[in-house]
């Protein structure tokens, strides 16, 4: 039995993807990818699966996240398992498909929030300065 370990991660979020062989179940923090909410995220998590065809049928991935926010999180989850699909399947047209079809599937987008500078509440733009 084959196992294959990803992770994706954007902004604060890290999802940890484990696929094994199996009969198509998707679960995220040990829920159904058919329960998941919103119902917008769970269509952004799909597309990989779908991209696949039969692959996703004969396994199962049991995806971890935490950190950022919902749509960090969904990115996260569809760049984990995106990199998981293609591991398992060892198959460079299914790679490219996911390149073509969008490469924030398999390359992180790595840009972050700028922290906050000190003595002051935001990243740039400093206070207005009044003289009267």
């Amino acid at each position: 039995m084959k196992v294959v370990n990803t992770s994706g991660r954007r902004k604060r979020s890290i999802a940890r993807a484990t696929l094994i062989e199996g009969k198509g179940i998707v679960r995220i923090n040990s829920k159904l990818l058919d329960f998941y909410q919103p119902a917008m995220s769970r269509l952004t998590i799909m597309e990989p699966l779908m991209l696949a065809g039969d692959i996703s049928k004969k396994i199962n991935i049991k995806v971890d996240v935490h950190g950022g926010g919902f749509q960090s999180q969904t990115d996260a989850i569809r760049l984990a398992i995106a990199r998981a699909l293609v591991q398992y399947s060892k198959d460079k047209s299914l790679r490219q498909t996911f390149l073509d079809y969008d490469r924030n599937l398999l390359i992180a987008d790595i840009r972050y929030a700028e922290s906050s500078k000190p003595n002051d509440s935001k990243p740039r733009a400093a206070r207005q300065k009044s003289y009267r």
